[in-house]
């Protein structure tokens, strides 16, 4: 019994040292970055590399705060990104539903249609939707940045599944007591699908904060642009690239999405598990 736990002990030991060294390697480009932010121009280009803090402190994060306009584009990304998690979340709860509890013709071709638009990334559709904007006139303006993504096959996808392993006992019961498809949706399967409507809304919050091509051709203005974008041009308006303030822009980039996954990570975890708790 001793020989047993002396062995279970070590191997437990061995695997959270194993773990800890992948930790390492995951984080260490995070770790550089947030060395070099403290940098300046100097000590980053210096030879041996400095690997640890730097004297340039804070000074980086309040020079690309101020004057790159870097505060715009994240309020910019923020705005965007909130608007197509909340609207793209509500839509697909919405198709879910129908896909689920309503009876209509060519319902199994649609949810398979929908299915195969999974396999079309935004990135072959950019010169039709842009010609698209362009003939709605919306080019340049938060529309084009957020209507061709407030629908998600993803999300679609997901809420159907989930509605659909829910008890058609309570569905009949929802209809004895004379819910109708708005209440039953508000008061029984969002409460039963905090987990799913979390993972979907993280998923699309960090899709949205790290769009970059599709701004790159619909916004022209920097006053609209998007904290991707706007961490390219930093690069651009220098002569010489000074990597402690691409650095230090880069890691004020990672705040946002970082907090939202810290805030919804359980629930993440619990929407994707394969035995979620009801």
């Amino acid at each position: 019994m001793k020989l047993y736990i002396r062995r279970k002990t070590r191997d437990e030991i061995l695997t959270h040292i194993a773990l800890l060294i992948v930790v390492f390697f995951v984080l260490a480009p995070v770790l550089f970055a947030l060395a070099k932010s403290t940098q300046t121009r100097a000590e980053v280009y210096r030879f041996p590399p400095m690997l640890g803090f730097g004297s340039a402190g804070f000074d980086n994060y309040r020079i690309v705060w101020r004057q790159f306009d870097l505060a715009i584009y994240m309020q910019n990304t923020f705005i965007v990104a909130g608007v197509v998690m909340f609207f793209k979340t509500a839509f697909s709860m919405l198709a879910g539903l129908g896909l689920v509890y309503f009876d209509f013709p060519l319902k199994g071709p649609i949810f398979y249609f929908i299915l195969f638009t999974l396999m079309m990334p935004t990135e072959i559709m950019i010169v039709a939707l842009f010609d698209l904007v362009s003939d709605l006139g919306w080019g340049n303006t938060y529309a084009a940045l957020t209507v061709p993504f407030l629908a998600s096959a993803t999300g679609v996808f997901l809420f159907r599944q989930h509605f659909s392993s829910i008890p058609p006992d309570m569905v009949d019961a929802a209809r004895v007591d004379g819910a109708g498809p708005v209440r039953f949706l508000w008061s029984i399967l969002i409460p039963m699908s905090w987990n799913a409507v979390a993972a979907l809304a993280l998923i699309q919050f960090i899709y949205m904060w790290n769009q970059y091509i599709w701004p790159l051709v619909v916004i022209r203005e920097n006053s609209r642009q998007l904290i991707q974008v706007g961490l390219r041009g930093l690069t651009n308006q220098q002569d010489t690239t000074n990597w402690g303030w691409v650095m230090a822009a880069a890691i004020l980039a990672m705040i946002p999405p970082l907090v939202v996954f810290m805030l919804l990570h359980e629930q993440f975890t619990r929407g994707f598990a394969l035995g979620q708790e009801k």
